[in-house]
């Protein structure tokens, strides 16, 4: 489902992605986690061209990009990659001047440009999916972070993207609230949705994601089974940035 082949991406002097190598089938859930600076949000936007990447080829369903210094992307390409991703972002990114089913409609109608009656149909069935139909009329700043966050995942999953792509979707959130948003992702995961997410939750990385991928300096330390990698990580700095966070916030 996604590629990485050789991706590198800068900021000035500054390397952040080194030529980094992954494969993610199908119905995965890939967890991205590391410190803050290792990489790790910086690939998930590579994935839907938030940020473009300066060298490797990028695959997404049947997409393809390659990218090389001075290449200018072509916004079919960037658009023809983006059908297939939807992204939920740290802090939530709604549209404050429209409801509830209207940030979720908004996706359908503007883009795709369904009809307004069916656009609607889609997002009743995934506010009622996420536990939010009685909201449906209610404005975005009436409701919780956790409720603010479903409706961002109802909204990433209007137009059915092949990946959904998390940014730190809890980070935002206190534990009570952040657990409103873990089932609904865990619920997502089961149902078989491929989900890459960036986060420093290990609980939301531990009870969701099949996989996990542990980047430093932006270079991959460490891959595999996440029960695996957090229970018994074979790099030494990957058990020492787990140590540092389950002390923290134990996994249960």
């Amino acid at each position: 489902m996604i590629e990485f082949d050789s991706i590198g991406k800068s900021f000035g002097e500054h390397r952040v992605l080194i030529d980094i190598a992954l494969t993610l089938k199908a119905g995965s859930v890939t967890a991205l986690i590391g410190p803050s600076g290792s990489g790790k949000s910086t690939l998930l936007r590579c994935v839907n061209l938030l940020e473009v990447p300066d060298s490797g080829t990028l695959r997404v369903g049947d997409a393809q990009i390659t990218f090389s210094p001075g290449r200018r992307i072509a916004q079919a390409e960037i658009a023809k990659v983006r059908r297939h991703t939807g992204m939920v972002f740290q802090n939530f990114q709604l549209f404050p001047h429209l409801s509830v089913i209207e940030n979720v409609m908004a996706g359908l109608v503007i883009l795709p440009q369904w009809d307004r009656v069916r656009a609607r149909e889609r997002a009743a069935a995934l506010l009622d999916k996420v536990g939010l139909a009685a909201k449906a009329e209610a404005w975005p700043s009436t409701l919780s972070g956790g409720q603010q966050q479903r409706v961002a995942i109802a909204r990433a999953l209007a137009p059915s993207p092949q990946v959904l792509l998390c940014d730190e979707p809890t980070s935002a959130l206190d534990p009570e609230l952040s657990a409103e948003v873990v089932d609904v992702l865990r619920q997502l995961a089961n149902e078989g949705t491929t989900m890459l997410m960036a986060t420093h939750d290990l609980r939301l990385a531990a009870s969701v994601a099949h996989d996990a991928i542990f980047l430093k300096d932006g270079t991959v330390v460490e891959a595999g089974p996440s029960s695996e990698l957090f229970s018994r990580p074979r790099d030494a700095r990957t058990a020492r940035f787990i140590s540092t966070l389950t002390q923290a916030a134990p996994i249960v």
